[in-house]
């Protein structure tokens, strides 16, 4: 029973189906493949508008490669505290920008508060030499602590950014489990809101390996086709992603997917909760479940062979503070997760 990650999970069928189809006969390498160019096509329309599609085959990659777009090397990326970009890349966003700077800001349920935004970029003044020049905001949507910023929430912090002249990135590892839940379009949780470029993941929610960089400025991205291929992710047989990103969209099959998840997360949220001395943090939004349980419960999850990740308590407001006999845990569901796990789960906590 694997609730440690949405990566643990395979790829759909029709993913896979559409790689064994990619598979036959030749293509153009690097990307000049009929594929590719109905991906590109794909994503332009999907966004509501001409965009510059970049696949590659990692989140990290493509985290790093789109901020190493919007940030020189003596530039500044801002984002959350615990922002998977400041602790879960090691240090590729520094390597691909060439050294700029990463900067926490502060927020509860680990989305950016828009008074810690104006705090922080005040102690980074344009034009003062001895610092490093504010150039990027990175948004996680979903967060780390699995929430969601409201479109709302977004225009206001992307004005804030902009009007101190940063570009907006948008970490979207889980943004079809967003989308999903938000129930609104792709373009209005992205440029329509302010987002110059996002990170769009599909490697958690049904492909094998497959991300892009969006740019909704294709102006930004001149130079980037130089980016991905000095990075090693301009993919010979490009094909073989755009085969995925192709399937992953096609007919909503990656809103179905990540509805899958969700659904999932939610029964386990439900299930839990009831069961005494559970607490739960956050709010479920998406496809995770972050849970403080009773010690007892954590052993006998783990010794019943559930396999999740303790969670840095650290990261809990302190009216939900970790009491001695307690486990902050994170449960992660994904599309191809089994009902009968997720009861299972409940189960066990439920007779610990």
């Amino acid at each position: 029973m694997d609730f440690a990650s949405d990566n643990a999970s395979g790829a759909s069928p029709e993913v896979m189906q559409a790689l064994m189809v990619a598979n036959s006969g030749f293509a153009s390498a690097y990307g000049a493949d009929p594929w590719s160019l109905e991906a590109q096509a794909r994503l332009s329309a999907l966004f509501e508008r001409p965009c510059a599609v970049f696949l590659v085959a990692t989140g990290t990659a493509s985290n790093a490669l789109a901020l190493a777009a919007l940030t020189p090397p003596w530039g500044a990326v801002f984002a959350h505290c615990d922002a998977h970009v400041m602790g879960d890349e090691c240090g590729a966003p520094e390597f691909f920008t060439a050294g700029a700077k990463l900067v926490g800001v502060s927020g509860d349920r680990g989305k950016i508060a828009p008074d810690a935004l104006r705090e922080t970029l005040a102690a980074f003044p344009i034009g003062l030499v001895k610092q490093v020049q504010a150039s990027a905001l990175s948004l996680s949507q979903a967060t780390e602590s699995g929430t969601l910023y409201t479109l709302d929430e977004i225009a206001v912090l992307t004005q804030i950014a902009h009007e101190a002249r940063l570009q907006v990135h948008m970490d979207g590892a889980r943004f079809a489990n967003s989308i999903s839940t938000l129930g609104c379009s792709p373009a209005d949780m992205t440029w329509r809101a302010g987002v110059d470029v996002l990170s769009l993941g599909a490697s958690k929610n049904g492909t094998i390996a497959c991300e892009a960089v969006v740019f909704f400025n294709p102006q930004q991205a001149q130079d980037f086709a130089f980016r991905r291929k000095r990075g090693g992710h301009n993919l010979s047989k490009g094909r073989f992603l755009a085969a995925q990103m192709n399937a992953w969209l096609t007919d909503g099959h990656w809103l179905d997917l990540a509805a899958r998840a969700n659904a999932h997360a939610q029964t386990l949220a439900r299930g839990l909760s009831l069961v005494e001395g559970v607490r739960l943090p956050w709010p479920v939004q998406v496809n995770e479940v972050f849970a403080i349980l009773p010690k007892r419960i954590d052993v006998a999850l783990k010794a019943a062979g559930v396999r999740y990740y303790d969670w840095p308590a650290r990261r809990l407001a302190p009216t939900f503070a970790l009491k001695p006999d307690e486990s902050f845990v994170r449960l992660i569901a994904s599309f191809s997760t089994p009902d009968e796990d997720v009861a299972r789960v409940i189960e066990i906590a439920q007779t610990a």
